[in-house]
């Protein structure tokens, strides 16, 4: 499978790191951001590359020449096979695809190189061959969905809505945002309704036409059950900003980066919701009654910043009861989001048992009263998620304040944490989700 890399933007925002090299030549650790990229790519088979390059161009032609040469940086060869398109105007950041597609006559994967990312990027192309899509985004949450772009999926991942920065949102949403990287099949380049040749003319108002990857292309297709999301708590961060670039820098160092990288085992908190992130208020029906546990946020942050992934397994037997709808739970869970996301924190994955086995409430539903094998204290929920994301149980904690949860995550073969006081089996009694974390997690 071919791979273009976008490598053509001037990096105005982070001028002050370095003005005189494209932003992708910029060094992290020793190494220029692009050859982090071209690594990550070649170590897991992807060596035919094309990179599409404007400004300042000739320094990344210099350096990585056909991809045989020898590194600078490692001594090695970079072990890729790389041609160049090579922009003598500005074309927008998708208006080199249309100079390129004869040379993209099957799907591809799309990536800008001015991220920093460690994804398994076959984990990814499995994930688009098997649904079948025109276009598969890489989709993830962040630490500031407010101001991100945002993907709408339905429970199959097929793209609903494509909300940008400037269209209205609804007031809670989930945090699931377009990281940058795609698959696509170069048939979309037909259908958008660009013709090829007007890419880089001169248009009626004396301006030469520039393509939109994401307004003009990707956007078009939501809705059409052409385009899929897949959803990853992989390390993909934009370092197009100082700040962003010292933090990447950071993480670096810490071996962040490369530990999320799905092929390697993760470490994970689950986490119960009622009583554990919110307040308790018995069954919760209403959307107005949901309320963060003071400090709940900062905890959860905190979690992310250490490598955890968080994620919630909550069991909601209201809706096997009928007192509650699936698209009403989808809304308190876009509530929880929205909520730690304005605090700068994010769950990266929630499961929910909506099964019960007793019978006899008006309104039940009959094919979801049953015992299954997700309702706590059953593992369920803990063991699809350690399928999906590769957790290794015995590096995870449980931390929830009932019986079911401390039991669930001794089932599951997890460490244990009780906001509580009674002992059942727990590793650790904590008062709440923050002391547990302050004092705890490591």
């Amino acid at each position: 499978m071919k791979t273009v890399i976008m490598a053509g933007g001037k990096g105005t925002r982070i001028s002050s790191v370095a003005s005189d090299i494209p932003k992708p030549m910029i060094k992290i650790e020793g190494k220029p951001v692009l050859e982090h990229a071209l690594e990550c790519l070649r170590d897991q088979g992807f060596t035919d590359i094309i990179l599409t390059i404007s400004h300042l161009g000739n320094i990344i032609m210099n350096y990585f020449g056909d991809g045989s040469v020898i590194s600078p940086a490692t001594g090695k060869p970079f072990g890729v096979h790389i041609e160049y398109y090579f922009e003598e105007r500005p074309l927008g950041n998708a208006g080199a695809l249309f100079k390129i597609k004869n040379k993209l006559d099957s799907d591809f994967l799309l990536l800008n190189a001015d991220s920093i990312f460690s994804v398994d990027f076959n984990r990814f192309v499995d994930f688009h061959k098997k649904h079948g899509g025109l276009v598969t985004l890489f989709t993830h949450p962040n630490s500031h969905p407010y101001d991100s772009g945002l993907i709408v999926a339905d429970e199959n991942n097929m793209v609903e809505k494509w909300l940008a920065k400037e269209d209205n949102r609804p007031k809670y949403y989930h945090n699931r945002v377009n990281a940058g990287l795609h698959v696509i099949n170069p048939s979309v380049l037909e259908q958008c309704g660009i013709i090829g040749d007007d890419v880089g003319a001169m248009t009626d108002n004396g301006k030469n036409y520039k393509v939109d990857l994401d307004r003009q292309l990707l956007k078009p297709l939501a809705g059409t059950g052409k385009m899929f999301c897949y959803n990853s708590p992989e390390y993909v961060k934009d370092m197009g900003t100082p700040d962003r670039y010292y933090l990447i820098c950071d993480d670096f160092k810490t071996g962040r980066i490369l530990a999320k990288n799905l092929k390697n085992m993760q470490k994970a908190v689950f986490l119960d919701r009622d009583g554990t992130i919110n307040k308790y208020v018995g069954f919760l029906r209403n959307i107005d009654n949901f309320e963060l546990i003071d400090d709940v946020a900062n905890a959860i942050k905190k979690i992310n910043t250490l490598g955890y992934l968080a994620i919630v397994v909550t069991n909601q037997p209201v809706i096997a009861r009928g007192e509650v709808s699936f698209k009403e739970l989808e809304d308190i869970h876009s509530k929880m989001e929205t909520l730690l996301g304005k605090e700068g924190a994010y769950l990266d994955a929630i499961y929910f048992c909506p099964h019960y086995p007793h019978k006899g409430y008006v309104g039940e539903r009959p094919e979801l009263k049953f015992d299954c094998d997700c309702r706590k204290p059953k593992p369920g929920m803990l063991l699809k998620a350690a399928k999906d994301f590769n957790i290794d149980l015995s590096r995870s904690w449980m931390v929830g304040d009932s019986k079911n949860d401390i039991i669930a995550g001794l089932n599951a073969g997890c460490r244990t944490a009780l906001i509580g006081s009674e002992p059942y089996g727990q590793t650790v009694t904590v008062s709440s989700l923050k002391d547990f974390v302050d004092q705890h997690l490591i």
